[in-house]
């Protein structure tokens, strides 16, 4: 397994635990809280942009809440026994915008909150949110980040296995762009039978939604369900 595949499949446990190793003052304590800040980017601007309906400021104030916890000091209130750490990330976003606006109240103009170095991966062109409350436009995207990082952790097990360009032909059937009939031309253009590419697509999809639970477990603290957690992600994916 290549350097880089092992290092997306670690980062693939427990954001907890990252916490947690963010939480102290050394090289790998650093990388981790840089983890974190790329890994949730996006549920933080979109959140923004519902509350400031401006996708530019959405950006600025992220990379700000962002520099806020590169620097260290939020990061401390984390405690993996208080729940779930989509709903500390989404505190600490709603207080910071708080206080944002009081000192915005304060002050004309704010300043002096140098920029959060995130990779330019990770600051991509916020999605449309519409109209929908903040708070649901938060989990939504949250859910999409969680099922976007099994899937690469997905992707990262079949290259690690030299089957990448399988995984690339059964990957519609996980994200829902298989149409009716392709399963047949696709057995028949591996050279396949029908019934063992149905069985292949079968562990496929059972093997993401271990690596979703697996996500979603290391959002969630012992005393959480992870079930629970999948309902109320999924429904937000679900609400319009």
């Amino acid at each position: 397994m290549s350097e880089k595949n092992s290092e997306s499949i670690a980062f693939h446990t427990t954001r907890w635990s990252r916490v947690c190793l963010a939480k102290s003052d050394s090289e790998d304590g650093r990388r981790a809280l840089a983890d974190l800040c790329a890994a949730y980017y996006e549920p933080v601007v979109v959140f923004l942009r519902c509350e400031l309906r401006d996708a530019d400021a959405a950006r600025e104030l992220s990379h700000s809440f962002f520099a806020e916890m590169l620097s260290g000091g939020s990061i401390l209130s984390a405690d993996h026994e208080r729940g779930r750490f989509r709903s500390y990330l989404l505190g600490s976003v709603k207080h910071f915008l708080a206080n944002h606006r009081a000192h915005q109240r304060r002050q004309k103009r704010g300043g002096g909150v140098e920029h959060a170095s995130l990779d330019d991966e990770a600051v991509q062109a916020v999605p449309d949110v519409g109209l929908c409350p903040p708070d649901v436009a938060f989990d939504r995207q949250w859910a999409t980040t969680l099922l976007g990082r099994a899937l690469d952790s997905l992707q990262c097990e079949f290259e690690a296995k030299g089957k990448a360009l399988i995984f690339e032909r059964l990957k519609p059937w996980l994200t829902g762009d298989a149409e009716h009939g392709e399963q047949r031309a696709l057995a028949e253009s591996l050279g396949m039978n029908l019934n063992t590419l149905k069985g292949d697509i079968l562990r496929l999809k059972q093997r993401f939604q271990e690596l979703v639970k697996a996500e979603v477990a290391g959002t969630v603290n012992e005393g959480d369900s992870v079930r629970d957690e999948l309902a109320v992600l999924f429904d937000a994916l679900r609400r319009k």
